[in-house]
C-alpha cells in the first residue's frame, strides 16, 4: 500500500516538473502545460482517495 502511495506521489511531482518545463519552454499559453497541470490535479485527487481508502482498510 505504501508503494502505491509513493508511486502516485512521485507521479504528481513529475507532472508538476513537466508543467514547469513546458512553461519555460513553450511560454504561458502552452496547452501542454495545461494538460500537465490537469493530470497533476487528477493524480492529487487519486492520491487523496487512496489515502482515505487505505486509512479505513488499516
Amino acid at each position: 500500500m505504501k508503494l502505491i502511495v509513493l508511486l502516485v506521489l512521485a507521479a504528481v511531482i513529475v507532472s508538476l516538473g513537466a508543467s514547469l518545463f513546458y512553461l519555460v519552454r513553450d511560454g504561458q499559453g502552452s496547452t501542454r502545460m495545461l494538460t500537465a497541470l490537469k493530470l497533476r490535479v487528477a493524480l492529487s485527487a487519486l492520491l487523496i482517495g487512496l489515502l482515505v481508502v487505505f486509512y479505513y482498510i488499516g
